[in-house]
């Protein structure tokens, strides 16, 4: 899949982040925002996101989690040069939680600009059932303690609509309460899990460049809830309401 790498996508993230304009070196993980796959109504699975059955195999079950992934930048990714993206499969599995059945789906991405590897990305995503109305919900696990640093974040209706726009992410859950809260049983409309790995990334390329980056989703953030941005050394964390872990980060 191949992109010319619009300046002005990169502007209206900058934009809707609340950012500087960026520079011809695009900011870790704004890859996102580009790439785009425009599939026709018919083609949409009841969540907004594209019907598995394609690159990502059915896994019959209805309900999708971006998990976490794994990142590596061995070399800038600049705007208004072509890319190419390239996506390989690279693992699955079914397991059996305590919430039931499990898929689980690994993704490989890599970005090359002129033929240099720009991004290579792990990306981790998780398919479940719907939860039954008395199904107990999970306990999340604590954020930790001796953060160095602290931010106070929120997350607007506005700024998860535009965000989704930017990514071309139909997945319902993130502006479409309703079903959020009656089909996939959340409190609210949900942070993208990506939008959280966005703002952890650029707390950490503040220290310098990054060329290492993994993260992982523990519990989910409405956009109700305040929430703040935490570091210790190349610790990164999301900590949500009443001190629950929602994601876990490192930069390297």
């Amino acid at each position: 899949m191949k992109d010319r790498m619009d300046p002005a996508r990169a502007q209206a993230l900058c934009a809707t982040l609340d950012l500087p304009a960026p520079g011809p070196d695009l900011p870790p993980f704004f890859h996102h925002i580009y790439f785009w796959e425009a599939h026709p109504p018919e083609a949409l699975g009841r969540d907004g996101h594209p019907a598995v059955g394609g690159t990502i195999p059915d896994m019959g079950l209805p309900r999708r989690m971006w998990a976490g992934g794994r990142l590596e930048f061995p070399a800038p990714l600049h705007s208004a040069i072509p890319a190419e993206k390239t996506t390989t499969i690279e693992n699955t599995a079914h397991k059996h939680g305590r919430s039931g059945p499990l898929g689980f789906v690994t993704l490989r991405h890599e970005i090359r600009q002129n033929g240099t590897l720009c991004v290579r990305e792990f990306q981790d995503l998780v398919y479940r059932t719907d939860p039954a109305p008395d199904t107990p919900r999970p306990v999340p696990p604590p954020a930790p303690d001796g953060a160095e640093e602290t931010r106070p974040v929120q997350f607007s209706p506005t700024l998860l609509f535009r965000y989704s726009a930017l990514t071309f992410n139909g997945h319902r859950i993130h502006y479409d309460r309703d079903y959020a809260r009656d089909v996939e049983g959340y409190d609210g409309l949900v942070v993208h899990g990506p939008l959280l790995a966005q703002m952890l990334m650029l707390m950490a390329a503040e220290a310098g460049p990054l060329t290492r980056f993994s993260f992982r989703a523990s519990a989910p953030l409405m956009d109700h809830e305040p929430a703040t941005l935490c570091r210790a050394g190349p610790r990164y964390w999301v900590c949500g309401p009443n001190g629950r872990l929602c994601m876990s980060a490192e930069a390297g």
